[in-house]
């Protein structure tokens, strides 16, 4: 049956500036870096991009060695894109990245010229999509200059293959560099993706202000520290959790959920439930209360989670003494 999506999609959602750019990004975006993999079930993930779009996510958010197998979850994408949201091009904002492993010899990995425009091209090809709304360099890279990475992210603008670019798990010396070299050449960085949660806080420290004064848009991933700021984890590891699961790409390690841990997410969860929330909506409102995130990254692995990380937005003002306590819980 052809997907007809929900007439009121924009009613629902909110939407934010991206920096100082004409884009506005969902305060919702939907990441594909688990759960749209081959050896994921395909329909699954068809039902959890539908109800993204019915609610007004209209950004989903990919790189090339999403999966696994790398680059599967592109290829399912395309797949799905080409079935339901082909008509709707315009609405969406599709983005991916390079800058990890993704084929063997060196010029499959990193930031050089030739990696990421092989790399781009692949990722079209796999989606069956002209070009992609942004492209980002998915991670510093020591040994190629930082010129020869940001000049490519120029060129594949110029080349009509991306129309916005960004730089991700940069840090804010790094970032900083990288903005003023894209703005020097005409091609300002749209936007960063830190890693950035209760449970990891770097950005704190400079990154948010570089952003600020430079009018880039910020985007976290793992803002619920891959699951582990749900209530999954309130009596220790479950069977068939991302820590149980080995499932490698970046997912949680056991050895990352100490008791430690897991007390102060329980602590978390008595301060969400005070406030009406559950433990995952309360990491992602703690997120969005920063004026300078434009856009949080959920993963879900079921179609309801899409629902309940929305309800997110009822309420994401925190009283002074709410980020007290959640500040002596996280010490």
């Amino acid at each position: 049956m052809q997907y007809k999506p929900n007439e009121d999609r924009y009613e629902k959602m909110e939407y934010r500036r991206c920096g100082n750019s004409g884009l506005k990004l969902p305060a919702i975006s939907l990441g594909l870096w688990h759960n749209f993999g081959h050896i994921d079930v395909f329909e699954n993930a068809r039902s959890i991009l539908r109800l993204a779009f019915d609610q007004g996510i209209t950004h989903f958010d990919l790189a090339n060695n999403y999966g696994p197998p790398a680059g599967s979850a592109e290829e399912n994408f395309g797949k799905i894109f080409k079935d339901d949201f082909a008509p709707y091009r315009d609405e969406l904002i599709i983005s991916t990245k390079a800058g990890w492993g993704m084929w063997p010899g060196p010029y499959g990995d990193w930031g050089s010229k030739k990696y990421l425009v092989a790399s781009l091209d692949q990722s079209l090809k796999r989606m069956g999509l002209e070009y992609v709304d942004i492209f980002y360099h998915h991670r510093p890279d020591p040994e190629t200059p930082l010129e020869e990475t940001m000049a490519t992210l120029d060129l594949m603008v110029r080349q009509g293959k991306c129309l916005y670019v960004g730089i991700s798990s940069y840090q804010p010396t790094e970032a900083a560099n990288a903005i003023a070299i894209l703005k020097q050449m005409g091609t300002p960085c749209l936007i960063h993706q830190p890693k950035y949660s209760m449970f990891e806080r770097w950005v704190e420290d400079g990154l948010l202000d570089v952003l600020e004064n430079n009018g880039v848009g910020c985007i976290p991933f793992s803002p619920l520290a891959q699951g582990l700021l749900t209530n999954k984890y309130l009596k220790g590891i479950p069977e068939g959790s991302r820590a149980a699961s080995h499932r490698g790409n970046g997912a949680i390690d056991e050895e990352h959920v100490s008791e430690v841990k897991i007390n102060k997410v329980r602590q978390l969860n008595m301060l969400a439930e005070e406030r009406g929330q559950n433990l995952a909506q309360m990491a992602l409102a703690w997120i969005l209360k920063d004026k300078r995130v434009t856009s949080v990254l959920i993963g879900v692995s079921r179609p309801e989670q899409v629902l309940d990380s929305i309800r997110c937005l009822d309420n994401y003002s925190f009283t002074s003494e709410e980020l007290r306590k959640i500040d002596s819980i996280l010490k």
